[in-house]
């Protein structure tokens, strides 16, 4: 081959280079998330039918857990609550948040800084338009509500959380 038959050069322009690097940063929170093993993955919960879910959780919960909706801001009876405990996943118990990490947030839902280790897992939302971080129960895989970098110490998190998605168990 002659120099003006040559293979054709790929570069890589500004754009490209740009349009590559935003591709890999919205997909590397995904693909560390797809490396960490799954430690409910046999769980009993993840094989339950959308019917048998509707018979197990009351209507309001039943829409959060299952359809990723949003309870009324102010509206659940979980703000008030300051007795020592656990709130746990309504739709399997699996245990996701201590007391003592419960916070008045002001936003109108139970907030919390700190989950407990392994209860939840996390997904990026656009359902507003805007990335959010989504976390869900790790055994059921029911949608709690979303974190936010605005949080008090020590984590500076918020997981803001619907308070028909859990239930409080005192000790």
């Amino acid at each position: 081959m002659s120099n003006s038959e040559s293979a054709p050069m790929t570069t890589l322009d500004r754009r490209g280079f740009l349009s590559a690097a935003s591709i890999l940063a919205l997909a590397a929170p995904d693909l560390a998330l797809a490396a960490a093993p799954d430690a409910y993955a046999a769980s009993p919960f993840r094989k339950l039918a959308d019917a048998d879910w509707r018979k197990r959780l009351p209507a309001a919960s039943y829409l959060v857990l299952r359809q990723e909706d949003t309870e009324r801001p102010g509206s659940s009876a979980l703000l008030k609550e300051h007795r020592k405990g656990t709130f746990v996943c309504l739709g399997c118990d699996l245990p996701l948040f201590k007391s003592d990490t419960k916070y008045e947030s002001g936003t109108g839902w139970p907030s919390f800084f700190q989950a407990i280790p392994g209860a939840v897992s996390s997904k990026t939302d656009y359902k507003i338009g805007v990335a959010r971080n989504e976390y869900h129960c790790a055994q059921c895989l029911g949608h709690q509500g979303h974190v936010f970098e605005d949080g008090p110490r020590p984590t500076g998190l918020r997981y803001c959380n619907n308070g028909v998605a859990i239930r409080f168990i005192p000790t």
